[in-house]
């Protein structure tokens, strides 16, 4: 059947996701097209001309920052973004940010087009050279330990059931990736519309813990003397923020934030020990690990062995890495903000009147070590030179300042510091996933901001991440979604990072009294403000803490007055 004999009685099984996608919840599909995608935008088109509610297509043109986008969207909304992409080349292009996402348990609907099976006798069979030079044996090799589900679609009847089980696979519990790969000759196939717009018949499977391990960890928790909370994030969600500080604050129990992803706790909080688990692990005899993937370092921090240890997430042993020996006495699975409800909820139960003396002794020996630590640490931003911590410090006083609610969101990837900052809203940090690929932050901060355009998005990131977020592509979709960031590069012409893993290893080795370290330099380093003023930035490069300041000024005012994005190129010298 032609697609003439069905138009208006069908619409193309490519048509059809978006129509699917729509009744999920799905609000924009971030898409990259390709040659397999003449279904697709057939279909899109006949839909919209047919007045069907669909998804917003987001045209981004690199794959990285699509799947970034999808990412950022979801910390936003809390609902899965679906993101479409070219075959395999474009989905080799998605890979990192799915790996990004895996491992920050992220949900978001992946699809890829396949390139078609067939050469000729078919409806959709291949036209074109790249036909051949796509094939691939196994295509979802590429991605398939970064997803939790992968499927290709066999027949067009099967669109609307298999998105809604790709959906509820994406929520449950933990959150992740899932991938559907749709052949070109099935996409181009007719579906029966009238029931595509209809509610999931499949709901997400939740976790939830058991009363009598939530018990046994609220007793642990309250009868220790020196307890510990190490969180690297608490679910995302204000409740699980809000439980987390009231904990603390009842029991009286510093939280380390040590390679937080997330915001746990106000900076500034008494109780907030900073990012260096050092001399608490060493002391603490009961440890709350939430949703931390490495909550310490074992080769340089010291557990003590009868240390009653309670991990807490929906994946509290994280089952996808092969290798995290960190002890678990006590496992909670559950999604992290109602697990950390029902904990403190269990722990009023088992509290002693008698414990409280030494619970407020416990509060003044954690605010006086905090006070000090604090001070000592405290960079210096008159005529000094320009590090990570001092463009942190500077950053976080112009936001505050420029900010009436404080509605702000930093994504920092090698950027700078959380200790720099001063923050106490649950979303108003992330750091890059622990899978640490490159050129997340960006794109993530664009997600946010087109899930909510009210809220300040500012993206801290290296000069080498910023290259790998292909700023190009980037800055084309900010100014054709109209999308205004703030963009602040630290930039000190090296892969940073590396370099101090290499000094890390080998502290007097050759490397580390080189002149120049092998494989570690990005000098020339290019002007990035130019690249970002070709693409409509308003941008300026830094090199001092004085100039810095006003820059900032001046990009808080452009943003809200103009609505353009703004980029600091910053030269630190660290």
């Amino acid at each position: 059947m032609s697609p003439s004999q069905t138009q208006n009685k069908a619409v193309t099984a490519g048509g059809a996701i978006f129509v699917k996608l729509k009744a999920l919840g799905v609000d924009h599909v971030f898409v990259n097209s390709g040659t397999d995608f003449p279904p697709v935008i057939e279909g899109l088109a006949q839909a919209s001309a047919g007045d069907q509610h669909l998804p917003e297509p987001v045209i981004v043109p690199h794959e990285h920052a699509a799947v970034g986008m999808a990412h950022g969207h979801y910390l936003a909304s809390g609902k899965a973004q679906a993101v479409m992409l070219h075959t395999n080349v474009g989905l080799s292009n998605g890979v990192t940010g799915l790996i990004n996402a895996a491992i920050d348990q992220i949900p978001m609907l992946v699809m890829s087009g396949r390139t078609p099976t067939t050469e000729q006798g078919r409806f959709g069979s291949r036209t074109v050279p790249i036909g051949w030079g796509q094939e691939m044996r196994d295509q979802h090799g590429l991605i398939r330990e970064a997803c939790k589900w992968d499927y290709e679609i066999r027949f067009a009847e099967q669109i609307a059931e298999c998105l809604e089980r790709a959906w509820a696979i994406a929520h449950s519990t933990p959150c992740g990736p899932v991938y559907l790969s749709l052949p070109r000759e099935v996409l181009c196939e007719p579906v029966d519309s009238h029931d595509l717009a209809s509610h999931s018949r499949m709901q997400p499977a939740l976790a939830g813990v058991r009363p009598s391990d939530i018990n046994r960890a609220a007793a642990a928790l309250v009868k220790a003397d020196k307890p510990l909370i190490v969180a690297q994030r608490t679910g995302n969600h204000p409740d699980g923020f809000a439980t987390l500080k009231k904990i603390a604050e009842d029991y009286a129990i510093p939280v380390c934030q040590y390679w937080a992803t997330q915001l746990a706790l106000d900076t500034a909080h008494d109780l907030n020990v900073g990012s260096n688990p050092a001399g608490w692990i060493e002391q603490a005899d009961c440890v709350l690990v939430v949703d931390s993937l490495a909550p310490w370092s074992p080769d340089c921090h010291h557990l003590t062995s009868d240390a009653t240890v309670i991990q807490l997430g929906p994946d509290p042993l994280f089952s996808r890495a092969p290798v995290r020996m960190f002890k678990a006495d006590i496992c909670l699975s559950c999604e992290t903000h109602e697990g950390l409800v029902a904990l403190e909820s269990a722990m009023s139960a088992w509290r002693d009147a008698s414990r409280q003396p030494a619970i407020e002794q416990r509060r003044s020996r954690v605010a006086k070590h905090n006070a000090a630590h604090r001070a000592a640490a405290m960079p210096s931003t008159d005529n000094a030179p320009l590090t990570k911590a001092a463009v942190g410090q500077l950053l976080s006083e112009a936001l505050h300042k420029n900010t009436d609610t404080g509605r702000f969101t930093v994504f920092s990837e090698l950027g700078v510091p959380l200790d720099s900052m001063r923050l106490s809203n649950f979303d108003s940090w992330y750091q890059e996933p622990h899978a640490g690929g490159l050129g997340w932050s960006v794109p993530a901060a664009m997600g946010v901001k087109l899930a909510d355009p009210s809220r300040l998005c500012v993206a801290t990131l290296g000069d080498g991440s910023y290259m790998f977020a292909n700023p190009t592509a980037c800055h084309q979709v900010m100014q054709s979604c109209e999308l205004a960031l703030l963009i602040v590069i630290v930039n000190n012409a090296q892969w940073g990072a590396v370099k101090k893993s290499v000094e890390g290893l080998y502290p007097d080795g050759f490397a580390a009294k080189a002149n120049r370290m092998p494989l570690t330099s990005l000098a020339p380093s290019p002007d990035f403000s130019q690249t970002a003023s070709a693409c409509g930035a308003w941008a300026r490069r830094i090199d001092s803490c004085e100039l810095l300041a006003q820059a900032l000024e001046q990009a808080l005012t452009v943003i809200k007055n103009e609505q353009r994005t703004a980029v600091l190129d910053v030269q630190i010298c660290d």
